[in-house]
């Protein structure tokens, strides 16, 4: 078999799966190299196998619950740690197969190993140095060999890992990354969560829910920072409910490690320090790209703040090499990398009409309990940019199926230009809003004003009415509230 292919893809997470498979519908010969795990992060220790820990806590904490919807259940409901992580574990082996046989039905070559780009057009693939992470479905028969292979366009989708604080590094043992979170070997009873992005909060989420006492330090002014204020206050809220503490403009300026348990001096926001004490940390202050060790400085290749720069198709200021998802930048979410994925392929194999990406369409999701989910500009935001703005909201409580549901503690918040009735941004929290969003995102992409959606039937009775109703709100014309 030739070592000459049209598009040589680096990494298979989201973004370099999607490419490759990509390539190969539009007939270029493809390859994708892989030194870990098919499938990346998102499917083996990041979106999917925490969706699952999330689902299972959701059923214990309706299991916990069960006079609520006249329901009897005998004896103590208790959850099941180590089953709790093995289906979790397993359903990332099943999502790491299903990547295995997608390059099998779409004649992918796939070759094991870690790459370094030597020149344009050519690449090294030396003999990983990772341990294949298990649960690991059986690698597929068209796995190749290390050695020197040519391509005319190389992809990098190397994506990134947990970033540490000098001084506060994760261990594995006291202070976690995502990586030690998803499969504890025991219920720490107390957790003490550094960073309340999307990784943070969800892990705070689930712990708690599991009944472990959970405190959260944050040194933005709001919980999940990139949201709407008015959303992450909601947010906040229901978290301080459930019984989470939230330390907001606070950080951990040190940490001292006992024998089972860690020690955080935290600086609070009047400039007073306070120890905290729990059984286990974990360190959710963001991620930083893989770009170390593939070749990009002797290439020339440029880099901005960390990422690799690219152009709006994913091309570097190298020619041939190209670069897409989490290391070329934020957002850091797999969606946005399988939509750049496409978009760089496309553009590559010389299709017409190929458009750059709208990032300001690019939804955004965190699978805490309650869901939030946002698209476009916040309030702020929008105010910020000198937009004349009208501002629509419309409660869960207000919504039949919520209530029928025993959700109704949610909020859906809608910003139009007050001028042209654009869109500019959708802001939930609530029940399976992560689900909702989606409408808005069409219409954004479609740039439906706010008298379309209007005149848009909703079935009833869903959930979904509330957007709508949000709309109307915007316009003093809310039916249900």
């Amino acid at each position: 078999m030739s070592n000459a292919y049209d598009v040589i893809v680096i990494g298979s997470g989201p973004g370099g799966y999607i490419a490759a498979i990509r390539a190969a519908q539009l007939g270029l010969k493809t390859a994708i190299v892989e030194r870990e795990h098919l499938a990346g992060i998102c499917s083996n220790w990041g979106c999917i196998p925490t969706k699952a820990l999330l689902r299972s806590a959701e059923i214990f904490h309706y299991a916990q619950h069960p006079g609520d919807y006249g329901v009897k259940i005998e004896g103590t409901v208790t959850p099941d740690l180590k089953a709790i992580v093995a289906r979790s574990r397993g359903i990332a082996s099943r999502m790491n197969g299903g990547v295995g046989f997608l390059m099998k039905k779409n004649k992918v070559d796939i070759i094991w190993g870690e790459a370094k780009i030597t020149k344009p057009g050519e690449i090294v693939v030396s003999k990983t140095s990772k341990a294949i992470q298990q649960p690991q479905a059986p690698l597929p028969k068209n796995v190749l060999p290390e050695g020197t292979y040519k391509a005319k366009h190389i992809v990098i989708a190397t994506g990134a890992r947990p970033r540490a604080l000098p001084g506060i590094e994760p261990d594995g043992k006291l202070i976690w990354t995502y990586f030690e979170a998803m499969k504890p070997e025991e219920m720490p009873k107390s957790l003490l969560v550094m960073g309340s992005g999307a990784i943070g909060i969800e892990f705070a989420s689930f712990y708690r829910t599991l009944g472990v006492d959970v405190t959260v330090v944050e040194v933005m002014k709001t919980v999940m920072p990139v949201e709407d204020a008015e959303i992450s206050a909601l947010a906040k809220k229901q978290f301080e409910k459930q019984g989470m503490k939230i330390h907001l403009e606070a950080k951990v300026v040190k940490v001292e490690k006992g024998a089972n348990s860690v020690t955080a001096h935290v600086e609070m926001k009047d400039g007073k320090v306070e120890k905290i004490t729990a059984d286990r940390m974990i360190s959710a202050v963001g991620v930083q790209a893989n770009i170390e060790n593939i070749g990009l400085e002797a290439l020339g290749v440029k880099t901005d703040r960390g990422f690799i720069a690219i152009d709006g198709y994913g091309k570097t200021n190298v020619p041939g090499i190209y670069a897409i998802g989490d290391v070329a930048g934020p957002p850091m979410l797999a969606h946005k990398a399988e939509h750049e994925a496409v978009i760089c392929i496309e553009k590559i194999a010389g299709l017409p009409n190929v458009h750059p990406m709208d990032k300001a369409k690019i939804p955004g999701c965190t699978y805490c309990h309650p869901q939030v989910a946002s698209v476009g500009l916040t309030e702020a935001k929008a105010k910020e940019q000198g937009r004349d703005i009208r501002v629509g909201r419309f409660p869960f409580v207000a919504n039949g199926k919520a209530i029928a549901l025993g959700e109704d503690q949610g909020l859906v918040k809608t910003i139009f230009d007050k001028k042209t009735g654009e869109l500019l941004g959708a802001h939930l929290v609530g029940a399976e809003v992560t689900e909702l969003i989606q409408g808005f995102v069409i219409a954004m992409n479609l740039e439906t004003t706010e008298e379309e959606l209007m005149h848009t039937i909703f079935p009833h009775p869903t959930i979904s009415e509330t957007l709508k109703e949000s709309v109307l709100d915007a316009y003093g014309r809310a039916l249900n509230a």
